[in-house]
Formats: structure tokens, C-alpha cells, sequence
């Protein structure tokens, strides 16, 4: 995320995506930062041990509500304007042309959701699946087939655990 990794600190994400957001921590050993668009979680031992990087996620489902205001001006500046969609068949057909294929993962989240992921990257995408998840009377909500986020990292073995206790999906 314009070169912020899970594995950073919250001061380097912070000198990546400025001190534009909103700090959650329930517990003394999980925080995370919310730069509208995007999330970074971090974890530690106890709070003499420091911050460590867990993972991030890219919310993109709110943008079919907040659309482009939510999205940070770190972001913004790099990326230009978002749409308030992503369309998951779009996003897999841009990754193929460039070489980058996923994988379908079985999860907890199905039918209503589906799981993917790129081994290469660990980066999972979920996209919306049933009309229950999908558009309401509220203009600009979600659709069946929008990408609802884009996480790292999903890792080998958590994908093999999904796979073992959830089974094949259908895409």
C-alpha cells in the first residue's frame, strides 16, 4: 500500500499515509489505524514489547456508501478517483493480463461471500456473492459481485486449514 507492509510499524505507516486517522485498540495487545479506505492492524507480546505488523485490510466496500471522501489523500494523490464499485470480474480480468492468477479459497463467510487468493502475494480478495448481501433501496450500496476487501496477508497454511475444514468452493 504505496509501499506501506504489513509488517510496518504504525510510525512508518503513518510517514507513508499521514496522521490522518482514527486509532482502535480494545486490548493492550492489538491496535489498529483507520485511514478510511484502508486499515493496518498491529499485535504485541505485552506494552513493553513494541508494536508488531499484523496484516491490512482495503475496505472496499465503503466506497459504495462514502464513495471517494473516504479514501485517504495519501491514496488519492497516488491513485487518482475510485469508483464507488469494483466489480470482481473485473479486478481478476486486469490481474490476468498481467500474469497474476488467484486461487478460490473456501470460507467460513459462503455462499454470501467468496474467498480469493494470490499464493505469490498472500493477498486475499472477498467479493460479495448473494443478493442478500447486495443492493438495498439506498443508492450507491453494494452489489452481488463487488469486491468487499483486499487483504494481506493470507498465508499458505491458513489457506490449507480453510481448504481442510471448509472443502472445495464453487466459484
Amino acid at each position: 500500500m504505496l509501499g506501506a507492509k504489513p509488517t510496518d510499524s504504525p510510525d512508518q505507516v503513518t510517514e507513508i499515509l499521514g496522521g490522518d486517522f482514527d486509532e482502535n485498540s480494545r486490548y493492550v495487545h492489538s491496535m489498529w489505524r483507520d485511514y478510511g479506505l484502508v486499515e493496518f492492524f498491529w499485535v504485541r507480546e505485552s506494552p513493553d514489547h513494541p508494536w508488531e505488523g499484523h496484516h491490512f485490510t482495503l475496505q472496499v466496500h465503503r466506497l459504495a456508501y462514502r464513495g471517494d471522501h473516504l479514501v485517504n489523500k495519501a491514496i488519492r494523490e497516488r491513485y487518482g478517483r475510485f469508483d464507488r464499485h469494483l466489480r470482481f470480474d473485473k479486478l481478476q480480468r486486469l490481474l490476468v493480463n498481467r500474469g497474476v492468477c488467484l486461487e478460490d479459497v473456501p470460507d467460513a463467510e459462503a455462499p454470501a461471500f467468496t474467498l480469493h487468493w494470490q499464493p505469490a502475494s498472500q493477498v486475499s480478495v472477498m467479493a460479495f456473492r448473494e443478493r442478500g448481501c447486495g443492493r438495498s433501496g439506498r443508492r450507491g450500496n453494494r452489489l452481488v459481485g463487488d469486491v468487499n476487501s483486499i487483504s494481506s496477508s493470507l498465508t499458505a497454511g491458513k489457506v490449507a486449514w480453510n481448504r481442510a475444514r471448509y472443502g472445495r468452493q464453487d466459484p
